[in-house]
């Protein structure tokens, strides 16, 4: 249910929890994953409050067999559990091997998925179980939306006020420098698959929104554009951004990826590095949509398109999830 047991002794009382999406671990699983995350209102609003469930069963119903298919391409299932725990683990050992007087020593890294196992539901009452009362909730989204890091939070805090136990959060990071720099080494690296010669346009592909949350005041996009801004004083490249992933019967983000491939190739760019701006894991988005779908799409353009790799476990990423923990438990007066 929840990663293995930790090891340091020194901050027994208090935790980091590591929150994500979550995705179907089989392909008999996506039916109900999908059922969980167009539950939530939070992401998309379906009709009356009272229709929110009845309707999510019908569009998980309609639509899973076409998404097994999505996720059948990329091995059965989604590598984000396997991603988010390997994550976690890498954050534990990095906040061990530091100083014995740093916050954060001696924290155990658990973590915790919206939509599918192991769930916030089910996780907060191991913990509690273990005799930690203090969580340090590190959310996985970078950039604040209500729809992610938001739920995530709200669900979070539901579970916890069940138990004697104490929350913080940050509520974003996109903004860090050692994240900031994680994505320039990935963008760097990205760049040099292509011939020297070769001029490289950059596309920073976000997950879609309904366009009604930024109308609301949602900092999503402010945020993605801050990260952007960030990466491109260090480097000098071409970019454009766009948005993926839309689902519902709604109004979402503009310009889309595919849209926007499209835009490019009759500009006669040639040669495409995308970058999943919002994205800290692989997940179908990128194993698919983007790698299979989005590739597809340019090469029938005759366009080359490239994807940087997913942050994932990189050595810098770790080290700023690392910082952001220890700013935020010396925020929180959670130091030991």
């Amino acid at each position: 249910m929840t990663r293995v047991e930790g090891h340091a002794e020194n901050n027994k009382s208090t935790c980091v929890l590591l929150l994500n999406l979550g995705g179907p671990d089989s392909l008999q699983a996506v039916r109900p994953f999908l059922y969980n995350l167009f539950s939530d209102r939070e992401i998309i609003r379906l009709g009356p409050s009272f229709l929110q469930k009845p309707l999510a069963w019908l569009i998980s119903t309609l639509r899973h067999g076409k998404t097994e298919e999505f996720y059948r391409q990329i091995g059965g299932k989604s590598p984000i559990r396997e991603i988010t725990m390997a994550q976690a683990e890498a954050l534990e050992e990095s906040l061990r091997a530091g100083s014995s007087t740093q916050a954060g020593a001696g924290c155990r890294v658990f973590f915790a998925m919206r939509y599918w196992h192991p769930l916030i539901e089910e996780v907060i009452p191991v913990i509690s179980q273990e005799g930690i009362s203090r969580i340090f909730a590190l959310s996985l989204y970078p950039h604040y939306s209500v729809a992610t890091t938001g739920s995530s939070l709200s669900k979070l805090n539901e579970v916890a006020a069940e138990f004697p136990i104490e929350t913080f959060s940050v509520p974003a990071w996109f903004d860090h420098p050692l994240y900031v720099e994680a994505l320039v080494e990935k963008i760097r690296k990205g760049i040099e698959l292509f011939s020297a010669t070769t001029p490289v346009h950059v596309l920073f592909s976000a997950h879609s929104l309904p366009e009604k949350f930024i109308l609301e005041g949602d900092p999503y996009v402010g945020h993605i554009k801050g990260t952007i801004d960030k990466i491109t004083k260090k480097l000098d490249i071409p970019w454009d951004l766009a948005y993926q992933s839309k689902s519902g019967p709604v109004k979402w983000l503009e310009p889309s990826t595919d849209a926007m491939i499209e835009r490019l190739a009759e500009k006669g760019i040639r040669n495409i590095l995308v970058v999943p701006i919002s994205f800290v894991s692989d997940h179908i988005e990128t194993l698919y949509e983007i790698d299979l779908l989005y590739r597809g799409l340019a090469w029938k353009s005759g366009v080359r398109l490239e994807r940087t790799e997913s942050l994932n476990t990189s050595p810098l990423f770790i080290s700023a999830l690392n910082d952001i923990v220890q700013r935020g438990l010396r925020d929180a007066g959670w130091e030991r």
